[in-house]
C-alpha cells in the first residue's frame, strides 16, 4: 500500500474504503471485509447514518486502533463554533472511538444559506482547530471547498487543511482546484471515484482496462491514485472490496493516463459548493 504525507506529517493510505449508503448490519460486515482486505484507512459521515455500525465494524475487526485511519464530517447544517463542538462529540461517541483521524467539514457555508458565509467556516474551523489541540482530531480538512472557500479560510486560520476532499473521477475531475489544492500543499480525496457507474460502459476505459487485463473501476481508481488523489471505493460486496484494493501490479502510460485526462464530462452528480441545496 502507499501512503501520502499530509502537510501537518501525519500518514494516510492512497487508497480507503468509502461507506456510503452501507448501514446496519451490512455496513459492519462491509468495514470487517475491508480491514481483512488490507484497507485501513475507512471514510464516513455523521450525515450517512452509519458511524456507529463503522464503529461496531472496526472494533470486531480485531485490529489495534492505532493502525485504522478513521476519517469521519461534519454535516452543512451543523456549521458554527458550538454545534461544531457538539456535532463532533456526537460522532466520536457513535464511532466509540477515543479520538478521530481525520475530521471534515462536508460542506463549506454559502451565499445562498448564510448571511456571512465566511465567518462561519472560520467560526467552524476555529471550533476543529481547538479539538485537535486537544488530542481529538488528528488532522483537520475540508470536503467540497472551491478556491474561494479555501482562500477565505486562510484569511483566519492558524492551520491550512490537510486535505480536500472533492468530486473527482473521469469525466469531471476539477483540474484547476486539483493544481490550487496542491500548490498550497493540500491533499486532494476523490469522491464518486466511478462517476456514478458512468464510467462503465465508456470505450475508451474499456479498451485500456482490456489492455492490462483488468476491470474499468480498477482503471479508474488506478488513474486516480496516479494523479497523487486518495481514492475511497465503496462496496458491500467481498469480490469487489477485494478488487478494488489490487491496484499495484500495474501502471497506466501517460498517453493513458491523457487520454482519460480529456474524456468528455460524465456523471457529474451537478452538486456545487456554492449553491447548495440546489443541484445545477
Amino acid at each position: 500500500m502507499r501512503n501520502l504525507i499530509l502537510n501537518d506529517g501525519n500518514i494516510i493510505p492512497i487508497v480507503g474504503f468509502g461507506t456510503y449508503k452501507s448501514q446496519n448490519q451490512e455496513g459492519i460486515e462491509s468495514v470487517i471485509s475491508a480491514i481483512s482486505n488490507g484497507y485501513s484507512l475507512i471514510d464516513t459521515a455523521a450525515i450517512y447514518g452509519n458511524e456507529e455500525a463503522v464503529g461496531k465494524g472496526i472494533k470486531a475487526s480485531g485490529v489495534l486502533r492505532k493502525d485504522i485511519f478513521i476519517t469521519t464530517k461534519l454535516w452543512r447544517e451543523s456549521l458554527g463554533y458550538k454545534s461544531t463542538k457538539i456535532e463532533f462529540e456526537k460522532s466520536l461517541k457513535r464511532l466509540n472511538l477515543d479520538y478521530i483521524d481525520l475530521y471534515l467539514i462536508h460542506w463549506p457555508a454559502n451565499a445562498k444559506n448564510y448571511d456571512n458565509w465566511q465567518k462561519t467556516n472560520a467560526d467552524t474551523w476555529r471550533a476543529m482547530e481547538e479539538l485537535q489541540a486537544e488530542g481529538k482530531i488528528k488532522s483537520i480538512g475540508v470536503s467540497n471547498f472551491f478556491q474561494e472557500h479555501l482562500e477565505a479560510l486562510f484569511q483566519t486560520a492558524n492551520v491550512i487543511p490537510s486535505i480536500n476532499q472533492i468530486e473527482f473521477h473521469p469525466g469531471y475531475w476539477q483540474q484547476e482546484l486539483v493544481e490550487f489544492c496542491k500548490r498550497q500543499n493540500i491533499v486532494v480525496e476523490s469522491w464518486s471515484p466511478l462517476a456514478r457507474g458512468k464510467v462503465f460502459g465508456n470505450e475508451v476505459l474499456k479498451a485500456i482496462a482490456n489492455k492490462h487485463n483488468k476491470s474499468v473501476p480498477q482503471v479508474c481508481l488506478r488513474w486516480i491514485i496516479q494523479h497523487d488523489v486518495i481514492v475511497i471505493p465503496k462496496s458491500t460486496s467481498p469480490r469487489r472490496i477485494q478488487e478494488n484494493m489490487n491496484l499495484f501490479d500495474f501502471e497506466l502510460i501517460t498517453a493513458e493516463m491523457e487520454l482519460i485526462n480529456k474524456l468528455q464530462e460524465m456523471g457529474f452528480s451537478g452538486e456545487l459548493p456554492n449553491i447548495w441545496p440546489d443541484r445545477i
